[in-house]
């Protein structure tokens, strides 16, 4: 055996440790990359489920919003629909007045109105009163999706004997409490504190 034939000889087993151990590829190192790389996705993860929570709670939250706001217009609409009902009348056709009147009320107002209905016949009757509305101008007050305050301003005009049934202007401003049943906006109680009587 000659001396370049002892130095070129390198045992096997030590050889492929060398190798193994110095590879890219080495378990060691590529369990290393792979946990990065998974921490890396599981934040990536985190992130995204963080974001789609979000949307899915804004998306809720913008939709409570819109049902919100499409509840309010619909009080303000009844509102500003019953506010001429109330204002519209003639002495010679009370049966047409009322019967509208009690179709858009609820609760207390309901009961009130037919509690005096006979009352206001015989004085209305006796007076010969015309009443018009002219114009409605209706805003909301308050409220949510199920009851809202409503305010109503109503310009008239009125006839009766007192004027020698000759039309005189007037206004009336109305607090409208509505309550939403079964989807309908109805007026559960009616405050005028402000009436403008038809000049004389």
């Amino acid at each position: 055996m000659t001396n370049d034939e002892t130095t070129d000889t390198t045992p096997a087993a030590e050889t492929a440790t060398t190798t193994v151990a110095d590879s890219p590829a080495a378990p060691r190192k590529w369990w290393a990359l792979d946990r990065k790389t998974l921490g890396l996705r599981g934040a990536a993860a985190v992130v995204l489920g963080a974001a789609v929570a979000s949307s899915v709670y804004f998306f809720v939250d913008g939709k409570g919003s819109e049902d919100l706001l499409a509840a309010h217009e619909e009080a303000r609409e009844a509102a500003c629909h019953y506010g001429p009902v109330l204002a519209d009348y003639d002495s010679k056709n009370l049966d047409t007045y009322f019967e509208a009147v009690l179709d858009g009320a609820t609760g207390d107002w309901k009961k009130q109105f037919e509690s005096t209905s006979t009352e206001l016949r015989d004085a209305l009757t006796q007076g010969e009163v015309v009443s018009k509305s002219t114009d409605v101008q209706c805003a909301l007050r308050s409220g949510d999706e199920h009851a809202a305050q409503t305010i109503v301003v109503i310009g008239t005009t009125i006839s009766s004997l007192g004027t020698e049934h000759q039309a005189k202007p007037g206004q009336l401003s109305m607090v409208l409490d509505l309550r939403n049943e079964d989807g309908r906006w109805l007026v559960e109680k009616v405050n005028s504190p402000l009436t403008t009587a038809p000049a004389q």
